[in-house]
């Protein structure tokens, strides 16, 4: 597909993230006003609020975009999804029939404050990249044994925190918790000493499965809203302390950050992809019926205090060994109801060189091998005040789907109450 034009200047940039093809959804506010639904569109933002009012657009459920969420609109389905995108392309592109009557609802992104773009119900993340799974495994089990015996045949997880879920730009306090040295004889407790990031990108279920009921990989697909770039934050100290029989507790609980636009899988349609070839045969129920990754270039920057960023990963979304319609299809799979507004994190997306690891765990190998910064800094892990951002687009002809940044910056711990 090449690029959609659309009368509003900016969008037919090849640099923007967001053209016409793309249309974005998020939750903005301006100048003290309420936080209310918005759509991406260049540089600007058309207020999907203002739009309803005028009757400009309408759903069934009127109302729905005055509201600090899309989630109201995720449970309509995947045919109101449908043709609010039609829509709006009709209201935006080159020819459209009356953009006097919508120029006044656009708002200059320069001029407004991004918000959660949802209302996260459940937050699930993956352990689902392959070079991730081998480079951790190999570190602590050798590379003969770095993937448990289940990796090749489910995609594994755990429940995390859907209330410490925070939009980019959001800074991430530096979390307190219990660590034991190997030669300590006793654990102790303070600031986290091994800080890092995971690269991932978060699916977005839309609509809802009822308790006891298994989805298809099909019908998986067709309950995902939409995509955004995820950061789970990961203490990587404490959770090689408790994780140790059930998994990632604390470690991961503290923050986990999300780009503030949800890419829809019909701007994303152009670029799908099949996971990779199985090692093993999948069971049935896990098999894909078409394409269901994505290919979307990524790349996560590192800048310390007042300093010039420096490029640390590039990798990409086709890495996967699991899809997020493999991940949602097996989370059902027991009968677990999933939810409208349920975020699954794909896992750490890392590629087979050593600059697409997408952790500082991998690309320093456990802190043994530093990496060096433009400024001439090293880093084994993440120190106080340096912010990592996460970006991610894909590269169609004369266009790019964007997500915006997923931007986090580290603040001290803070000192526990005696």
């Amino acid at each position: 597909m090449t690029l959609m034009k659309s009368w509003v200047a900016s969008a037919n940039s090849p640099d923007t993230q967001f053209p016409l093809n793309n249309l974005p959804y998020g939750v903005f506010s301006t100048n003290g006003t309420e936080p209310r639904c918005g759509v991406a569109i260049g540089d600007m933002i058309l207020d999907m609020a203002a739009c309803e009012a005028e009757g400009l657009i309408t759903l069934d459920e009127g109302g729905a975009f005055d509201l600090p969420c899309w989630n109201d609109v995720m449970e309509l389905g995947p045919e109101v999804w449908s043709q609010l995108r039609a829509r709006l392309i009709a209201l935006l592109k080159e020819d459209a029939a009356e953009p006097e009557a919508v120029a006044p609802f656009l708002v200059a992104q320069a001029e407004a404050d991004l918000h959660m773009p949802l209302l996260v119900s459940e937050f699930t993340d993956f352990y689902a990249g392959k070079h991730h799974a081998m480079n951790v495994g190999t570190m602590f089990r050798g590379p003969e044994n770095a993937l448990p015996p289940n990796w090749l045949h489910i995609p594994i997880g755990y429940n995390g925190r859907a209330s410490s879920v925070v939009v980019s730009g959001t800074d991430v306090v530096r979390p307190n918790g219990q660590t034991k040295a190997p030669d300590a004889d006793m654990p102790s407790f303070g600031p986290c000493k091994r800080l890092d990031i995971e690269l991932e990108i978060g699916a977005i279920v839309g609509t809802s499965s009822a308790l006891g009921q298994p989805v298809s990989v099909a019908q998986a697909d067709a309950m995902i809203f939409g995509y955004v770039l995820l950061n789970d934050w990961s203490a990587r100290d404490i959770q090689a302390w408790e994780y140790q029989p059930l998994g990632p507790f604390q470690a991961k609980a503290f923050a986990t950050s999300i780009s503030p636009w949800i890419v829809t899988k019909a701007a994303l349609e152009p670029f799908r992809t099949t996971t990779p070839e199985r090692e093993k045969d999948l069971l049935p129920y896990l098999r894909e019926p078409s394409p269901m990754l994505y290919d979307i270039d990524l790349s996560v920057t590192m800048a310390p205090k007042g300093q010039a960023a420096t490029t640390i990963a590039r990798t990409n979304y086709n890495q996967m060994y699991y899809s997020a319609a493999q991940q949602l299809a097996h989370h059902a799979s027991s009968g677990c109801a999933m939810t409208s507004g349920d975020l699954l994190g794909s896992g750490t997306i890392s590629g087979p060189e050593k600059s697409e690891r997408g952790s500082l765990l991998e690309m320093t190998w456990g802190g043994k091998e530093p990496i060096t910064l433009a400024t001439g800094e090293t880093r084994s892990f993440i120190e106080d005040g340096d912010t990592l951002t996460l970006s991610g687009a894909a590269q169609g002809d004369g266009y790019k789907i964007g997500f915006g940044s997923c931007i986090g910056t580290i603040t001290p711990a803070v000192k526990f109450p005696e």
